[in-house]
């Protein structure tokens, strides 16, 4: 009898033991979070900015690396991510109405500006009269390119482009008034221009291109776009998690984490105004 109680009693006493490590498993997995990310410059500053603070407050931080921009919503909407991070407004809007997707944003962490690359002149007043300037061929880029250049005074106007059908960038060109140094402006291929820039004498280059081919730290920007509140919200990046989820205690321990000194530092040392912070809430749209 009294084996049979001690053989019961240190059964008990395992069963307890083993709920006491399956409870502290449950609880160490609960303070793991899980965002899918596309690799530069959202899985860096994830993994060599945001880790660090969360480990400080307790948290895991899994990175998951995606190379295309259709598997992080997809997987965040099937609960596999608590979160991803790489996209605007703009495109996570579109995916949720084309794709039947249940996502929201819920932090804004940084935009990748356009900026003038040149590596034959240090100083945008260095461009002589008559300067090849490069822009992206298409609509969207090519239109902020130019904005660019009047935003910086190379342009005086941009002469009715992008609202007057019947003006092209030859025409610009040839607008005295608006082109007042004669710049060429020559379209090509928007992932081409890092490429193109020793032929020419400046080009209005997108940040991911810019990071892509290491302008930063070789070549940086003579200068970058600046943002009013509306283009802020248009150009940052999101952090987004499935709805339902906006204020959970990963979320809220996240978006802390993201919005620290130490995040912005690590961009703005190492981006070097390619990326830029942006730390925006996401819009309050009415129901």
């Amino acid at each position: 009898m009294k084996k049979n109680v001690s053989r019961f009693a240190a059964a008990a006493l395992a069963a307890i033991l083993a709920l006491g490590g399956v409870t502290a498993n449950a609880a160490e997995a609960d303070k793991k979070i899980v965002v899918g990310a596309t690799p530069t410059p959202h899985a860096e500053i994830l993994e060599n900015a945001v880790k660090p603070v969360l480990a400080e407050a307790g948290w895991e931080l899994e990175v998951v690396v995606f190379q295309d921009y259709v598997l992080p919503n997809t997987s965040l909407e099937e609960g596999e991510l608590d979160a991803n991070y790489f996209q605007t407004l703009g495109y996570m809007n579109v995916q949720n109405e084309e794709n039947g997707l249940h996502l929201a944003a819920v932090a804004g962490v940084h935009i990748e500006p356009m900026g003038i690359y040149s590596q034959k002149y240090a100083a945008l007043t260095e461009l002589p009269d008559g300067a090849e300037i490069g822009i992206p061929n298409d609509p969207d880029n090519g239109l902020r390119g130019l904005q660019l250049l009047e935003q910086k005074g190379l342009l005086n106007s941009l002469g009715g482009y992008g609202t007057d059908p019947a003006v092209t960038v030859q025409s610009l060109v040839k607008d005295t008034e608006a082109n007042p140094h004669g710049f060429k402006i020559t379209e090509l291929e928007a992932a081409s221009l890092p490429l193109s820039l020793p032929d020419l004498d400046a080009a209005t280059i997108n940040g991911n291109y810019a990071l892509g081919a290491d302008l930063p730290n070789t070549c940086p920007a003579l200068d970058i776009e600046e943002f009013d509140e509306d283009t802020s919200i248009r150009r940052t990046n999101f952090v987004v998690v499935k709805q339902g989820n906006e204020e959970s205690e990963k979320t809220k321990a996240l978006v802390e984490a993201i919005y620290s000194e130490a995040v912005a530092k690590y961009i703005e040392e190492n981006y070097k105004g390619s990326v830029i912070p942006s730390f925006i809430d996401p819009p309050v749209t009415e129901e």
